[in-house]
Protein backbone atom coordinates (compact mmCIF):
# COMPACT_ATOMS: atom_id res chain seq x y z
CA UNK A 1 0.00 0.00 0.00
CA UNK A 2 1.77 3.88 -0.91
CA UNK A 3 0.12 7.20 0.17
CA UNK A 4 0.05 9.68 -2.69
CA UNK A 5 -0.39 13.69 -1.51
CA UNK A 6 0.88 17.22 -1.81
CA UNK A 7 2.20 18.97 0.88
CA UNK A 8 2.86 22.48 1.62
CA UNK A 9 6.27 23.12 3.75
CA UNK A 10 4.27 22.38 6.74
CA UNK A 11 3.09 19.70 5.32
CA UNK A 12 -0.96 21.24 4.76
CA UNK A 13 -2.86 19.51 2.44
CA UNK A 14 -5.90 21.26 2.58
CA UNK A 15 -8.08 24.02 3.82
CA UNK A 16 -11.80 23.94 4.18
CA UNK A 17 -12.47 20.63 2.61
CA UNK A 18 -10.61 21.94 -0.50
CA UNK A 19 -6.93 21.48 -2.04
CA UNK A 20 -4.14 24.19 -1.21
CA UNK A 21 -3.49 24.33 -4.81
CA UNK A 22 -4.39 22.56 -7.99
CA UNK A 23 -0.86 21.99 -10.11
CA UNK A 24 -2.35 20.52 -13.85
CA UNK A 25 1.09 18.41 -13.94
CA UNK A 26 0.94 17.06 -10.31
CA UNK A 27 -3.05 16.10 -11.09
CA UNK A 28 -1.66 14.52 -13.98
CA UNK A 29 0.87 12.32 -12.43
CA UNK A 30 -1.56 11.53 -9.54
CA UNK A 31 -3.67 10.14 -12.37
CA UNK A 32 -1.18 8.32 -14.05
CA UNK A 33 0.13 6.49 -10.99
CA UNK A 34 -3.49 5.30 -9.83
CA UNK A 35 -4.92 5.20 -12.42
CA UNK A 36 -5.81 1.28 -13.53
CA UNK A 37 -5.21 1.01 -9.63
CA UNK A 38 -6.86 0.93 -6.45
CA UNK A 39 -7.59 4.63 -4.66
CA UNK A 40 -8.80 4.30 -0.77
CA UNK A 41 -10.25 7.61 0.62
CA UNK A 42 -12.63 9.16 3.20
CA UNK A 43 -16.25 10.17 3.08
CA UNK A 44 -15.18 13.63 2.87
CA UNK A 45 -12.79 13.91 0.50
CA UNK A 46 -15.28 11.84 -1.91
CA UNK A 47 -17.33 15.02 -1.93
CA UNK A 48 -14.67 17.19 -2.69
CA UNK A 49 -14.67 15.40 -6.38
CA UNK A 50 -16.66 16.72 -9.45
CA UNK A 51 -20.18 15.98 -8.60
CA UNK A 52 -19.15 13.93 -5.70
CA UNK A 53 -18.46 10.78 -8.05
CA UNK A 54 -15.69 8.19 -7.21
CA UNK A 55 -12.36 8.69 -9.91
CA UNK A 56 -12.77 6.77 -12.88
CA UNK A 57 -10.50 3.79 -14.36
CA UNK A 58 -9.94 2.96 -10.56
CA UNK A 59 -11.47 0.82 -7.87
CA UNK A 60 -13.01 3.33 -5.35
CA UNK A 61 -12.74 2.42 -1.89
CA UNK A 62 -14.49 4.82 0.47
CA UNK A 63 -13.84 4.30 4.04
CA UNK A 64 -16.88 6.28 6.27
CA UNK A 65 -18.46 5.22 10.20
CA UNK A 66 -21.75 6.44 8.55
CA UNK A 67 -24.00 2.87 7.85
CA UNK A 68 -25.86 5.07 5.89
CA UNK A 69 -23.60 5.80 3.59
CA UNK A 70 -24.00 4.88 -0.12
CA UNK A 71 -22.42 5.90 -3.42
CA UNK A 72 -23.00 5.36 -7.14
CA UNK A 73 -20.94 3.77 -9.36
CA UNK A 74 -19.79 0.04 -9.95
CA UNK A 75 -16.24 1.02 -9.25
CA UNK A 76 -17.32 2.10 -6.03
CA UNK A 77 -16.76 -0.08 -2.80
CA UNK A 78 -17.97 1.80 1.07
CA UNK A 79 -16.29 0.24 4.31
CA UNK A 80 -16.65 0.99 7.63
CA UNK A 81 -13.93 -0.08 9.50
CA UNK A 82 -10.06 -1.83 8.87
CA UNK A 83 -11.58 -4.94 8.91
CA UNK A 84 -13.89 -4.24 6.26
CA UNK A 85 -11.13 -2.59 4.57
CA UNK A 86 -9.01 -5.29 4.50
CA UNK A 87 -11.28 -7.84 3.38
CA UNK A 88 -11.91 -4.97 0.37
CA UNK A 89 -8.17 -4.98 -0.49
CA UNK A 90 -7.67 -8.80 -0.32
CA UNK A 91 -7.84 -9.35 -4.01
CA UNK A 92 -5.31 -6.63 -5.24
CA UNK A 93 -1.57 -6.29 -5.08
CA UNK A 94 -0.53 -3.62 -2.85
CA UNK A 95 1.82 -2.00 -5.27
CA UNK A 96 -2.07 -1.25 -6.84
CA UNK A 97 -3.22 0.19 -3.69
CA UNK A 98 -3.32 4.04 -3.29
CA UNK A 99 -3.94 5.99 0.02
CA UNK A 100 -5.34 9.33 -1.46
CA UNK A 101 -7.03 11.37 1.77
CA UNK A 102 -8.27 13.09 3.39
CA UNK A 103 -6.03 13.71 6.92
CA UNK A 104 -7.85 10.87 8.98
CA UNK A 105 -7.70 8.38 6.17
CA UNK A 106 -3.57 9.14 5.88
CA UNK A 107 -3.47 9.05 9.88
CA UNK A 108 -5.27 5.78 9.85
CA UNK A 109 -3.44 4.26 7.31
CA UNK A 110 -0.04 6.07 6.90
CA UNK A 111 1.50 3.01 9.15
CA UNK A 112 0.36 0.01 6.58
CA UNK A 113 2.25 1.76 3.62
CA UNK A 114 5.27 1.11 2.27
CA UNK A 115 6.01 4.02 0.19
CA UNK A 116 4.57 7.80 -0.21
CA UNK A 117 4.81 10.23 -3.18
CA UNK A 118 5.06 13.38 -2.16
CA UNK A 119 4.19 16.33 -4.03
CA UNK A 120 6.42 19.38 -2.02
CA UNK A 121 4.84 23.03 -3.19
CA UNK A 122 7.86 25.06 -2.18
CA UNK A 123 4.94 27.94 0.07
CA UNK A 124 3.25 27.42 3.15
CA UNK A 125 -0.50 28.38 3.15
CA UNK A 126 -3.16 28.69 5.41
CA UNK A 127 -4.10 25.05 5.78
CA UNK A 128 -6.30 23.72 8.43
CA UNK A 129 -5.54 19.53 6.98
CA UNK A 130 -2.49 18.05 7.34
CA UNK A 131 -0.40 15.03 6.31
CA UNK A 132 1.91 13.38 8.97
CA UNK A 133 5.47 15.15 8.75
CA UNK A 134 7.30 12.06 7.22
CA UNK A 135 10.92 13.75 7.91
CA UNK A 136 10.33 14.14 11.97
CA UNK A 137 9.36 10.22 11.52
CA UNK A 138 12.59 7.57 12.07
CA UNK A 139 10.33 5.15 10.13
CA UNK A 140 10.73 7.03 6.77
CA UNK A 141 13.38 7.87 4.65
CA UNK A 142 13.84 10.29 1.92
CA UNK A 143 14.85 7.88 -1.08
CA UNK A 144 14.24 9.78 -4.68
CA UNK A 145 13.43 14.10 -4.52
CA UNK A 146 12.76 15.20 -8.34
CA UNK A 147 13.78 18.29 -10.76
CA UNK A 148 11.96 21.40 -8.95
CA UNK A 149 9.24 22.57 -11.43
CA UNK A 150 7.50 25.77 -11.22
CA UNK A 151 3.51 26.57 -12.07
CA UNK A 152 3.32 30.50 -12.22
CA UNK A 153 4.61 31.84 -8.97
CA UNK A 154 4.88 28.50 -7.16
CA UNK A 155 8.08 26.22 -6.70
CA UNK A 156 7.10 21.95 -6.47
CA UNK A 157 9.29 18.82 -6.76
CA UNK A 158 8.58 14.94 -6.10
CA UNK A 159 9.88 13.24 -3.36
CA UNK A 160 9.80 9.19 -2.99
CA UNK A 161 9.46 8.49 0.64
CA UNK A 162 10.17 4.72 1.93
CA UNK A 163 9.67 3.45 5.06
CA UNK A 164 12.95 1.93 6.65
CA UNK A 165 11.25 -0.08 9.54
CA UNK A 166 8.64 -2.73 10.12
CA UNK A 167 5.00 -2.04 10.82
CA UNK A 168 4.15 -5.87 11.70
CA UNK A 169 1.18 -5.53 9.29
Amino acid sequence: MRAIVAVDEAWGIGRDGRLLIRIPADQKQFREKTGGGVVILGRKTLQTFPKGEPLTDRVNVILTRNPEFAVKGENAVVVHNEQELDEALRPYAQDDVWVIGGESVYRLLLPKCTEAIITKIERRYEADAFFPDLSADPAWRLAEEGEEQVYFDTTWHLERWTRITSTGN
